[in-house]
């Protein structure tokens, strides 16, 4: 039985403000290169264009279904035979800049079988703060 079939899915938002301009947080968002440095182990981009997520030396493909550069960008989950499911995960990524003082948020939406929103409000926290810490904000 899959696992979609004996869990519910979650939708997780966080918002946290990043002091550093949406063309310098793009390319942490949205390349390999840029979401290794702080989202997990590695990323690698295969022959088909889809991205592989490494956590714990364990893979997990995704294809970025879409992007607005420098406005958002949504990774969607695919099973281990890199095909799409139904009511499959996705991270999406989208900055915000408020009119009034100039700052600029990054609101992740985190759509999966997590259900503790302590647990993932902890683990944004912390790597949001690394990406602070890479982008100088």
């Amino acid at each position: 039985m899959p696992l979609s079939a004996t869990r519910s899915k979650h939708r997780f938002t966080v918002e946290l403000p990043v002091n550093a301009s949406p063309k310098i947080l793009y390319p942490y968002l949205a390349s390999a290169s840029g979401l290794s440095q702080w989202f997990c182990q590695d990323v690698r981009i295969d022959e088909d264009h889809r991205y592989n997520f490494i956590w714990d030396n364990q893979p997990h493909y995704a294809e970025m279904t879409s992007h607005r550069t420098n406005r958002s960008v949504r990774y969607v989950f695919l099973d281990q035979n890199k095909r799409h499911t139904p009511d499959a995960n996705y991270l999406d990524f989208s900055l915000e800049e408020s009119q009034l003082t100039q700052e600029v948020y990054l609101r992740v939406m985190d759509y999966s079988e997590e259900t503790d929103d302590i647990e993932l409000q902890e683990m944004w926290e912390s790597l949001i703060l690394k990406l602070r810490e890479l982008v100088g904000g």
